[in-house]
């Protein structure tokens, strides 16, 4: 059985809880970045629906 150094398992564990975080900031950014081009796509189409109707 093969048992590892406590600290270099807590290194381990912290390194992929930094990598973890690191993920997950990534998807929020790519997540906010397409809702943001989403709405300013909207908000053309809205002003394009406006002029059409004036």
């Amino acid at each position: 059985m093969f048992l590892m150094d406590p600290d270099l398992a807590r290194d381990q564990v912290r390194e992929r809880l930094v990598h973890a975080d690191r993920s997950a900031r990534a998807r929020r950014i790519v997540t906010a970045r397409r809702c943001d081009r989403r709405a300013a796509r909207a908000n053309r189409r809205a002003a394009r629906a406006g002029a059409a109707v004036w």
